[in-house]
Order: C-alpha cells, then sequence, then structure tokens
C-alpha cells in the first residue's frame, strides 16, 4: 500500500468519524464513495470496508460524549442493533447477488431520496 493511500484513507477516516461525531451519517455516505472514486474500490469492496469500520468500537469516544449528555437510550439501540444485525445479514446477502453497476444505481437513488427528505420534507 503507497503512501498516498494510506495518507487517502486516514483523510477519509477523519472526514467520516467527524461528520459521524457531528451529525451522525459518515460510513456510507462518506467512505463509501471515497473509496468508490479516490481509491478505485469496487462498490461491494467499498461498501464491505465500511461495513468492517462498523464492527470496531470506531465510534465509542462519539457515543461516550452523547451519553454523557443524555442523548442516547440504550434500551432503543439495543433494539436498533438487533434490527441492525438481521438487516445487515439479509442486505448484505442481496447486494453480493447484484452486479455492481445496479448496486451503485440503488446507492445512488438511497442517497437522493434521503438528502430530499432532509432538505425539502422537515417537520
Amino acid at each position: 500500500m503507497s503512501v498516498q493511500t494510506i495518507v487517502l484513507l486516514i483523510i477519509v477516516g477523519l472526514l467520516a468519524g467527524m461528520l459521524s461525531g457531528l451529525i451522525g451519517l459518515g460510513g456510507g455516505v462518506i467512505i463509501v464513495p471515497a473509496l468508490v472514486f479516490l481509491l478505485g474500490f469496487s462498490q461491494h469492496q467499498a461498501q464491505g470496508t465500511s461495513l468492517g469500520i462498523l464492527l470496531l468500537p470506531a465510534g465509542i469516544f462519539a457515543v461516550m460524549n452523547y451519553y454523557k449528555k443524555g442523548f442516547i437510550d440504550v434500551k432503543v439501540v439495543l433494539i436498533l442493533f438487533v434490527g441492525f444485525l438481521v438487516g445487515g445479514f439479509l442486505g448484505s446477502k442481496m447486494s453480493l447477488t447484484l452486479p455492481e453497476g445496479t448496486l451503485k444505481k440503488i446507492f445512488a437513488i438511497a442517497l437522493i431520496l434521503i438528502a430530499g427528505k432532509v432538505l425539502f420534507f422537515e417537520k
């Protein structure tokens, strides 16, 4: 692995971590596109790498800060965690059966729909 690649990975990780701590997003929105466009990963490789970060306690310090301020309901986290486990398993099984082009289109449509919802339909 080249020094340039390592530096890019560190920058992407820092940006994703900062956005994760700041507004609750990072993995899919920052890491996946950065790995695909900056480092030439396939969509599957980028998604797998992003998910690999979730398996490690990468966000523990951000979680501790939010918990100390009373913004984390542990019961809700545990319930979401169970759903995430099952959903992650099923979603990865589906993803691995799709061609990369189809997967990229689904990813892009999801980002557009989420951005539109956040931008135009505030509560």
